[in-house]
């Protein structure tokens, strides 16, 4: 018996003293690199990223743990939320450290929920196993702060080229604003539509976005911004182009 508790601990201080290194060693993918690529079990059957979705829009969303009450109001939001997320040709992910068998019996108990007395809802989009760190070390979302292999809450954009556009990190305590999201994504598919064109703080869609210069064409004989054109400035270095 003594032998065997040496055994275990032994074994118990490898997997702390790896998963330590693969904190230590993770790092973030930076604003306009390549997403890393993984496969993986998840709930809708086995998927390979980024090959699986094609030319959409992809965000890949980390939680520390299933059958938490910050995570689970989390997927409820997006599940609500997924059609529209689809109608944005937006293809969302669901990533932690739990296993399979935990995200199934998570998401079957979620769609029994009738979440702030709304139905209850089918949740269409993946929930991804990496019970080897290996998906959270690539993104750079194992929290540093504990040995418990534990993700951040980590958000990912990802546009049709699979290049990172934005992220977020959330602390475990805070819970993430789906209608952020959602605008983030909007101003990153309205600027990759367009890349002249630029968003200004709490910019909505539909709202006049901003140009970081005017071309020579779009000026009137005096050197204005050419208001027959849709341009106008608040000063010289901050011109605004009327929404189409």
């Amino acid at each position: 018996m003594k032998k065997i508790m040496i055994i275990a601990g032994i074994i118990l201080l490898s997997l702390n003293i790896s998963l330590a290194q693969t904190q230590a060693n993770q790092r973030i993918p930076l604003i306009g690199s390549e997403a890393p690529s993984f496969k993986a079990h998840s709930t809708n059957g086995q998927i390979s990223f980024p090959q699986d979705f094609g030319s959409n829009w992809k965000i890949i969303f980390s939680h520390p743990r299933d059958f938490t009450p910050v995570c689970s109001s989390e997927i409820l939001e997006l599940a609500y939320q997924q059609k529209e997320f689809k109608e944005m040709n937006t293809e969302i992910i669901i990533v932690s450290t739990d296993r399979l068998e935990s995200h199934q019996g998570w998401k079957a108990a979620l769609e029994d929920l009738s979440f702030k007395g709304r139905d209850p809802v089918k949740i269409s989009f993946p929930l991804v196993e990496d019970p080897n760190y290996s998906i959270a070390n690539s993104f750079g979302m194992l929290d540093s702060k504990n040995n418990t292999g534990l993700s951040i809450r980590g958000v990912f954009f990802i546009d049709p080229e699979n290049k990172i556009r934005a992220f977020y990190f959330y602390p475990n305590e805070v819970g993430r604003n789906i209608d952020e999201i959602k605008r983030t994504l909007l101003a990153l598919q309205t600027n990759y539509d367009n890349n002249r064109v630029v968003l200004p703080a709490n910019w909505q869609l539909g709202e006049d976005v901003m140009v970081p210069y005017l071309e020579p064409n779009e000026k009137d004989a005096s050197g204005n911004p050419d208001s027959a054109q849709g341009f106008y400035s608040v000063n010289w270095f901050m011109n605004y182009k009327q929404a189409e």
